[in-house]
């Protein structure tokens, strides 16, 4: 009995190093297979933007899954499903490393994308089962950590990796991380959990992965390929039909895949808005200042790496700060924020000229990276913590979608912005690098914009939570 309680007071960190493995080995891939994506096109003598379907792919299929692998972890056992996507992950990364050909490849990182998508899902609620208690922040500020160690470590350890053993061994790095993870599962998840005997809803799943499909092809390749274009349109058209045939489909079916009912709990629907709209406003930094680093000031890759690390850096550092204070100050009071700081750097970075002195834009990125880690644990504590415990697996890939999706939506937003501004600057006769900087500006102002919006709605919930963030636990449980 004592075991249990102490268990229950500070959390099953063991269960927690099966999370982080998962977790870790996902954010690492994503950084060093975008810093081989130039060595790849040579080797196979691809172009850039067939090259970039090794992404997208990847991409695609993890935001079509993840609401599925969530609700089969609630269903079918989550140490099942980690350990299944840990044997994926390793067993397509084998394969990538060994594909004869691009189109190979990119189907290799398909199948690989399944695997991070049952990683991705199950993560969070791994961590909720494992932390019942007041714990449970830090478990998530750590987390946050340990994504920041990910996406630091990723560029530099492939460039090494690229240089040193060839763009093959990128992915051969992920056997021993993955063969490890497994065994963590095997040995530290529970083998007897509560599963639910529930009918899996694959229709709704199908109509949810056509729609994700079209959108997110929209979004990506909307201003390459021209937003009024018959493909963009076709794709957009694919999506306005399939989402909504799928809410009238889960509106209907018995045991749905996504239970709409949970957006009609506020901190679980405020939670999600804010997640997607602090990722668009961040992902205008991170796609655009690397072309004001190289382009604009002419720094080496080396160089631009170690700048654009500096932001995962200081939210490594911050996150589990953040995630300790959550157990004890208002959720909504740190997100707000850490949005507000979020918002100030953007816009201090949407100032930076040709004769910026370079410790300005290192300055920018430390505020950034400050405000990312002070909002993120806290606002995935009160996304996880609204939701009915058997639904956690759902609610936990549900919060991955909405990231990635607010990445991709930044992306295609600060593109579409960037290229409008610079646009009208040309037309005014302006030349090309104050044309550059127009846009530059534009899309990092917009994307101000949207993390003010986010704080605004942040400070606006704060009033559903009392100064205990445990409260909203018993307002869940009451409501649902």
């Amino acid at each position: 009995m004592r075991e249990d309680k102490q268990s229950v007071a500070t959390g099953d960190w063991r269960a927690f190093s099966v999370a982080a493995s998962g977790t870790f080995m996902a954010t690492l891939d994503s950084g060093i297979v975008n810093t081989a994506l130039p060595t790849v096109a040579r080797g196979f003598s691809a172009s850039l933007p067939e090259v970039q379907w090794t992404v997208a792919g990847y991409f695609l299929v993890i935001s079509c899954l993840l609401p599925l692998f969530g609700r089969m972890g609630d269903m079918y056992g989550r140490r099942r499903l980690y350990s299944l996507g840990f044997m994926v992950f390793t067993a397509a990364s084998m394969l990538c490393g060994a594909a004869p050909s691009l189109s190979l490849l990119i189907a290799a990182r398909v199948a690989q994308g399944v695997g991070a998508a049952m990683l991705m899902a199950n993560g969070p609620a791994i961590i909720m089962a494992a932390f019942p208690g007041a714990t449970r922040g830090r478990a998530l500020g750590i987390i946050g950590m340990t994504v920041a160690l990910g996406a630091l470590s990723g560029p530099g350890l492939g460039g090494l990796l690229i240089q040193s053993f060839g763009w093959r061994s990128i992915f051969y790095v992920n056997l021993p991380i993955g063969l490890f993870g497994l065994w963590l599962t095997r040995r530290f998840l529970p083998r007897h959990e509560r599963l639910h005997d529930e009918s899996l809803d694959l229709p709704g799943a199908g109509l949810f992965a056509v729609g994700m499909t079209g959108m997110l092809l929209a979004m990506t390749h909307g201003h390459d390929w021209g937003w009024g274009s018959p493909v963009v349109l076709v794709c957009l058209g694919l999506a306005g039909v399939a989402f909504p045939c799928f809410v009238l489909w889960e509106r209907r079916v018995s045991q749905p895949m996504i239970d709409l009912a949970l957006f009609r709990i506020w901190p679980f629907l405020s939670g999600n808005m804010v997640a997607f709209l602090s990722f668009m406003s961040m992902f205008s930094n991170a796609i655009l200042l690397p072309f004001y680093l190289q382009e604009q000031l002419h720094l080496t890759p080396l160089l631009t790496g170690i700048v654009l690390s500096t932001l995962p850096l200081v939210m490594a550092v911050a996150s589990p700060v953040s995630g300790w204070l959550s157990e004890r100050v208002n959720f909504a009071t740190l997100t707000t924020v850490g949005l507000a700081v979020i918002s100030a750097g953007l816009l201090g970075q949407s100032l930076l000229r040709p004769d910026t002195p370079l410790w300005r834009v290192f300055l920018g990125q430390v505020i950034i990276g400050l405000g990312v880690g002070i909002f993120m644990s806290p606002n995935n504590n009160s996304v996880l913590t609204s939701a009915p415990q058997d639904k956690i697996g759902l609610v936990g890939g549900f919060l991955a979608l909405v990231r990635n999706v607010g990445m991709v939506s930044g992306i295609a937003a600060a593109i579409t912005v960037f290229g409008g501004a610079q646009g009208r600057a040309a037309a005014a006769g302006l030349d090309s690098v104050e044309c550059f900087f127009a846009g530059f500006r534009a899309a990092l102002t917009a994307g101000a914009v949207f993390a003010g919006l986010a704080g605004c709605l942040s400070l606006y919930r704060r009033g559903m939570f009392h100064d205990k963030p445990a409260h909203v636990d018993r307002v869940v449980r009451k409501g649902s």
